[in-house]
C-alpha cells in the first residue's frame, strides 16, 4: 500500500500542529506496517533537501510559493499530481484548505483521506473569500474523502451533525501527548530565566493564539515572573511586528525552539499559559501535560477537550479574568500527566490511523 500524505508544511522540527501531529504519528503507522509505504509530500521552502529519509518516511519537496494565502493550495495540487505519477492508493490530506482539492484527487483515481483539524475558517488572520473558501474545503473534504478523521470529539460530533450523510465516514482520533527528547542544555539561561521563574506560552505569532492578551493580563496583574513565549511567525505581519515590539526584559520572545529545549522550557515554567482564541486539539498543550507543567487555558471547546477540571480554565478574551487567575497559585493547576499521556496516546493514535487506511483501501 502507498499512502501519499499532504497538506502539511513538512516534517521533522517544522512549527505547527499539522507538523507535529504527522511527525509523531507517521513512523508509528510505519512501525506497526512495515510493508506500507508512506511519502510525505512537503512544501519546498520548508525542507533542508529535495528529498530524504525521516524514520522510515520518504519526504519529498513539491513547488510551493511562501505565502499565507497560496501555498497550502498549490502544494496540494502539485502533491496530488505527484502522488497519482509515484502509483499512490491513498492520499491523506491534512486541513480544511488542502482538502479543497479533495475532488481532484478522488476524479484521479486515488482513495482520499482528510484530516480535519479544526475550523481554520475561525482564524481572525482570514478576510470573508478565505472563511467561504476554507467552509467549502471543509464541505468538499468532508463529502469528497472516503474516511475523515477529526482530532477532537466536539468537532467529530459538529460535523455529523452538519454533514448526516457522511456521519458514518468520520471518526475521531486525537493528537497525542508526546515524550519529548531530553539532552538540551543551558536553554534557561541561555534565555535569562529561573526554574520556575517564568510564565511559558508556545505557539505561532497570529491573533488567534491570543498572546497579546497574556503580555496584557500579565501587566494587569503585576506578576514579577517574565514571560517566554516560545515560537514565531512562518510570515510576518502588521500583529507579529506589533507583538515583537513588546519584548522587554519580563516579555521573552524566544523563537522557534527545538523539542528537546521545548522540554527543558515546559518542565522548569511556573505555568503554562494558552490564552488562545482558536484550535483544533492543542497540542502545545499536550505537550505541557505530559510534562507534568502546571496548565491555564482559555476555555474554548477544543482546550476543554482536554477534560481538565474548571480551574483551569478562563473565559477567552478576558484579561480582567486572565490576571486574577495569574494571580493563583500555580499549584491550583497541577495536572495529572499519567492519565492524560494513557488518554492520549500516540501509539494508539497510529493504530487507529492504520485501521483508517485499511478502511479507506479497501
Amino acid at each position: 500500500m502507498k499512502i501519499a500524505v499532504t497538506g502539511l508544511r513538512g516534517i521533522p522540527g517544522v512549527m505547527g500542529g499539522v507538523e507535529t501531529h504527522c511527525e509523531e504519528m507517521l513512523p508509528r503507522v510505519k512501525h506497526i506496517a512495515p510493508d506500507a509505504e508512506i511519502m510525505v509530500f512537503a512544501r519546498a521552502p520548508y525542507m533542508r533537501e529535495s528529498r530524504y529519509a525521516y524514520r522510515g518516511i520518504d519526504v519529498i519537496a513539491v513547488p510551493s510559493p511562501k505565502s499565507v494565502s497560496l501555498e497550502a493550495i498549490v502544494s496540494t495540487f502539485n502533491a496530488i499530481l505527484a502522488a497519482r505519477r509515484a502509483g499512490a492508493d491513498i492520499v491523506h490530506i491534512h486541513a480544511i484548505g488542502p482538502a479543497l482539492l479533495a475532488p481532484m484527487a478522488r476524479i484521479l483515481g486515488l482513495r482520499v483521506i482528510v484530516t480535519h483539524h479544526g475550523e481554520d475558517y475561525n482564524r481572525a488572520k482570514w478576510g470573508r473569500f478565505a472563511r467561504t473558501m476554507l467552509k467549502l474545503g471543509e464541505r468538499f473534504g468532508t463529502g469528497w474523502a472516503h474516511q475523515v478523521i477529526a482530532v477532537s470529539p466536539s468537532l467529530a460530533a459538529r460535523l455529523r451533525a452538519k454533514f448526516p450523510g457522511a456521519a458514518s465516514r468520520i471518526t475521531y482520533i486525537p493528537n497525542g501527548a508526546p515524550e519529548l527528547p531530553v539532552g538540551a542544555t543551558g536553554t534557561l539561561a541561555r534565555l535569562g530565566v529561573a526554574p520556575q521563574g517564568y510564565l511559558l506560552a508556545v505557539g505561532r505569532l497570529v491573533p488567534e493564539k491570543g498572546l497579546h492578551d497574556l503580555i496584557d493580563a500579565h501587566a494587569l496583574a503585576g506578576d514579577p515572573r517574565k514571560i517566554v513565549i516560545a515560537g514565531g511567525a512562518d510570515h510576518a505581519s502588521p500583529y507579529s511586528r506589533a507583538l515583537l515590539e513588546r519584548a522587554s526584559e519580563s516579555v521573552i520572545f524566544a523563537g522557534l525552539q527545538d523539542r528537546a529545549n521545548l522540554r527543558a522550557l515546559y518542565e522548569n515554567a511556573a505555568l503554562f499559559v494558552m490564552p488562545s482564541y482558536h484550535e483544533g486539539l492543542p497540542i502545545a498543550a499536550l505537550e505541557a501535560a505530559s510534562c507534568a507543567t502546571p496548565m491555564l487555558l482559555s476555555d474554548i471547546q477544543p482546550n476543554r477537550d482536554l477534560g481538565l477540571p474548571v480551574a483551569h480554565y478562563f473565559p477567552v478574551g478576558d484579561v480582567k479574568a486572565l490576571a486574577v487567575a495569574l494571580g493563583r497559585s500555580a499549584d491550583e493547576f497541577a495536572v495529572d500527566a499519567a492519565s492524560l499521556r494513557r488518554r492520549f496516546d500516540w501509539e494508539a493514535i497510529a493504530r487507529s490511523t492504520s485501521e483508517v487506511y485499511r478502511a479507506a483501501a479497501a
